[in-house]
């Protein structure tokens, strides 16, 4: 579905991205493991053209959309939800959902994400503003789905939210696993990110250092040591 070949990408002349390489094939749950500024961020906007890579190729669905815009790359078919919440704080639900449904037409409409998402249509009438962390990230993801994705990419996306909402979180993932969507997502959340995932990526200075099976990498102690020292080494400097 999704083949990312050796890219390279700068900020400036900064070389942020290092021949990384991965794949994320149909209904499949992959995840991007590493600490802050491993690259796991630019690694989603490279392939979603809002960073695009110097080097190397990108093809999603055995098309080319390394040099593609990022409305294009909607188009084909590719999501993203990014960090932080992104919404319009001064819109309803029902309207941030409304925007959305301007742009695309398919499958996934108002009613199938009030199905996925009951506790949107309890919340349409409610300003984005004043919805909790939890709330807003089902509402970015409900939007993002509007697009109609068959990949959908997810930076962070427990970031910020509580246990409970994390656990649900989950849930959301796995339904959307279900409904034929396959998910690619950024996360510092090791334990959660593996118990969902098929296959799991390990980076570390804008390179993939290895990549296995999550049940491989969930069982792995040097995997959980090397990134608890990464992020010890975060908060020391």
């Amino acid at each position: 579905m999704l083949a990312i070949m050796a890219i390279d990408t700068y900020y400036g002349e900064s070389h942020i991205l290092q021949e990384v390489s991965l794949t994320v094939e149909a209904r499949e749950v992959v995840v991007l493991l590493g600490r802050n500024g491993a690259g796991k961020t630019t690694t989603l906007h490279s392939i979603m053209g809002l960073t695009p890579a110097r080097r190397g190729r990108i093809t999603f669905l055995d098309q080319e959309v390394t040099a593609l815009p990022p409305h294009r790359i909607v188009r084909l078919g590719l999501g993203f939800a990014p960090s932080g919440r992104r919404l319009f704080g001064n819109l309803t639900v029902a309207e941030n959902l409304a925007l959305a449904e301007i742009t695309a037409a398919g499958a996934w409409t108002r009613a199938r994400i009030f199905t996925l998402f009951p506790k949107l249509a309890e919340l349409a009438g409610r300003l984005a503003a004043h919805l909790s962390g939890g709330e807003q990230q089902m509402l970015k993801i409900a939007r993002t789905l509007l697009a109609q994705p068959r990949l959908l990419l997810l930076d962070e996306p427990t970031e910020g939210l509580a246990p409970v909402m994390v656990r649900e979180l989950g849930q959301w993932i796995q339904a959307m696993r279900q409904e034929g969507v396959a998910v690619l997502m950024a996360e510092q959340n090791v334990r959660f990110a593996l118990s969902l995932a098929d296959r799991g990526y390990v980076m570390e200075k804008g390179k993939i250092l290895f990549a296995a099976p999550a049940h491989e990498l969930a069982e792995s102690e040097n995997l959980f040591t090397h990134l608890a020292l990464a992020l010890r080494a975060r908060r020391a400097s």
